[in-house]
């Protein structure tokens, strides 16, 4: 190959490779440019976005932090009303700027309380002047109250099976206690306990503030299980268990009666 020839496609070459050069520059720019008016696009509040920033107080600083946190997990997991100063307190920078949002926030509830019970006042005027003898709701077409049946009657004797050190238990007693004017008296049977534990049952009693004067007079009577819960209910029983013994027969009483 000759020299001349030689120079002329060194020098093809190198134009092709400033072209090529000179188009991945010009595009590098393009999207630069682009970028640049896109972010600045971003930057711009609209004029809406300015009224509704002065309607909250905001600058148009916060209006486009408010914004720009809406994007985020703000805006997916937050309803769509919650309020921008709601959101740019969640996500003050620091305890000062989390305390001034909070400030703002509580003042606006404070003054929007004021107007709903200034409006329920007009309301409740307004309905007595133009309605004076009527009522908006119909007493007389309400459902009356559930009469609640009582579980207990007088000749009833009520059994509980109880355990020393539970605190279900002491409950379920407890309001045992309260009813014990309404039936015939109260059999106390306590598990876990040993056959002929006396000491055991009496020191339960006196934990438990079992009047005495009940005691002797049977009102309430003190027992040890000796398994009679798993005979009464044929091993199925569990403590607390309150059984209802009327006449001869004996059924399970739930807990949700008393």
């Amino acid at each position: 190959m000759s020299r001349r020839w030689r120079s002329m496609a060194f020098l093809g070459s190198l134009i092709a490779s400033t072209t090529v050069m000179a188009a991945e520059l010009s595009h590098t720019q393009i999207e630069d440019t682009r970028q640049g008016s896109s972010h600045k696009a971003t930057n711009v509040l609209s004029a809406t976005d300015l009224a509704h920033a002065r309607l909250w107080g905001l600058s148009e600083t916060e209006w486009r932090r408010y914004k720009q946190l809406m994007q985020g997990i703000r805006g997916s997991i937050s309803p769509a009303t919650i309020s921008p100063i709601e959101v740019l307190g969640i996500h003050a920078r620091d305890d000062a700027e989390r305390q001034r949002y909070a400030e703002v926030w509580a003042h606006a509830m404070y003054e929007d309380a004021g107007r709903i019970l200034a409006f329920q006042r007009a309301y409740d005027a307004a309905t007595k002047h133009l309605y004076p003898n009527m009522s908006l709701i119909d007493i007389s077409r309400l459902p009356g109250k559930t009469e609640v049946k009582n579980p207990f009657q007088s000749g009833d004797r009520l059994l509980f099976f109880t355990r020393p050190d539970c605190p279900a238990c002491d409950l379920v007693l407890n309001k045992l206690l309260k009813r014990i004017d309404e039936v015939n008296g109260v059999d106390i049977y306590l598990t876990h306990v040993d056959k002929g534990d006396d000491r055991t049952v009496r020191e339960w009693a006196s934990n438990h503030q079992i009047d005495p004067d009940w005691v002797r007079s049977r009102r309430i009577t003190l027992n040890h299980d000796g398994g009679a819960l798993d005979k009464l209910t044929q091993g199925q029983g569990e403590v607390p268990s309150i059984l209802r013994r009327r006449g001869e027969d004996v059924s399970r009483l739930p807990v949700s009666e008393l």
